[in-house]
């Protein structure tokens, strides 16, 4: 069943945050989205000229018009508008009816472009949606608006702290369900300066991955992964901070699997079979003549490789399956007794990689890539 992913927040009409970027984010990961705007706004990549709130009733009229009809497997909460609004929606959702409905509350504050989008009574409001929600996911300037992290633990808020807004190439966001139940994933900063939303697409993949089942940490680590490549693919609109690039995200290192991406095949004559799949219309990413290795890509993404077997009887083809658990997915096959040669481990290109046969002797690849594998250091 399609997880259906109520989205509470202001619209941009820029279309690079808001629930805008709600949607986009929410069908790519596969949900339906469903809204109810609390305020509209005049707002492009380099700032908010115009905000109009959208009054409290009118709020909770279109929560009750979609949950009643359609229902709800998850929430996000966005920018509130208000503070009668924020307590408004605490209020509802801490009724019966939503108890066991994850809720992801991003505590917007403040836009890319540094337009304020809360006031001092609005943020103040912001303790009752903590109070509700599954997971807050403040950046480091809203964390310690709200208090700090010790605080808001010692209320039992579990938090997904982002790092994006601390110093230095290296970006560490933290998740803390409680004082003792946490853990950081670090990773390099991507230099680009179209950063527009990068909180509301994390906090509504979040929600879409948690309505489809899965657990808070595993639903992070995912979300995380889902807007690294939208950064990576970021279409570079506007004259100040732009949109990410939701729709160039392709979601295979994000889903579970099996995704088969990748197959190689055996060449003999490394210049024929380059110019022979070039022909076919599929873009060449990798050109290694005196490894006898060429890498081509379809226009879904999907590629194929071309190489001559390294031993003789070693099969030419080898067919590649991604998925975001590898490791949990070969612990389940070999619990079958399937045999696997090679169980997960770091390759220097930097996938993880497990490999087996077919009853054939086909060659299979089972491999997590994440974000190498669509913009690894090797690609033209």
């Amino acid at each position: 069943m399609t997880a259906r992913i109520l989205i509470i927040a202001g619209s941009d009409s820029g279309g690079g945050a808001g629930i805008q970027a709600d949607i986009k984010t929410v069908t790519m990961l596969g949900g339906h989205a469903m809204t109810a705007i609390t305020a509209v706004t005049a707002q492009n990549t380099v700032g908010v000229q115009a905000v109009h709130l959208v009054p409290t009733d009118m709020v909770l009229a279109q929560i009750d018009s979609v949950v009643s009809d359609i229902g709800v497997d998850a929430i996000k909460i966005g920018m509130i508008g208000s503070a009668a609004t924020a307590l408004a929606v605490a209020d509802l959702l801490a009724s019966d009816q939503f108890r066991a409905v994850p809720i992801v509350f991003d505590p917007v504050m403040v836009a890319t472009s540094g337009a304020t989008l809360a006031d001092a009574q609005t943020i103040a409001a912001f303790d009752a949606l903590m109070r509700i929600a599954t997971l807050t996911t403040p950046n480091l300037p809203e964390l310690a608006a709200l208090g700090g992290r010790e605080a808001l633990l010692r209320r039992n808020i579990a938090l997904f702290i982002k790092g994006g807004h601390g110093d230095g190439d290296t970006i560490i966001d933290r998740l803390d369900l409680a004082f003792y139940q946490s853990v950081a994933w670090s990773s390099e900063r991507i230099a680009t300066l179209h950063t527009h939303g990068t909180g509301c697409t994390l906090a509504s993949a979040i929600a879409t991955l948690m309505g489809q089942g899965l657990g808070v940490q595993d639903a992070c680590e995912r979300a995380r992964l889902f807007v690294r490549l939208a950064l990576h693919g970021a279409p570079g609109l506007g004259g100040g901070h732009g949109p990410m690039g939701h729709q160039n995200v392709r979601n295979d290192g994000v889903l579970t699997g099996p995704v088969l991406n990748q197959i190689t095949v055996g060449a003999s004559d490394y210049a024929a079979s380059a110019a022979f799949y070039r022909a076919l219309g599929l873009t060449q990413i990798v050109d290694s003549p005196s490894n006898g290795y060429a890498r081509f890509e379809a226009a879904n993404g999907v590629t194929i490789s071309i190489h001559p077997a390294a031993v003789a009887d070693e099969p030419a083809t080898t067919v590649y399956f991604e998925s975001a658990r590898l490791q949990h997915w070969c612990d389940e096959l070999a619990a079958t007794g399937m045999v696997i040669d090679q169980m997960p481990c770091a390759e220097s290109w930097g996938w993880s990689e497990a490999r087996l046969r077919d009853p054939h002797g086909n060659s299979i690849c089972l491999y997590h890539a994440g974000e190498n594998r669509r913009y690894p250091p090797w690609r033209i």
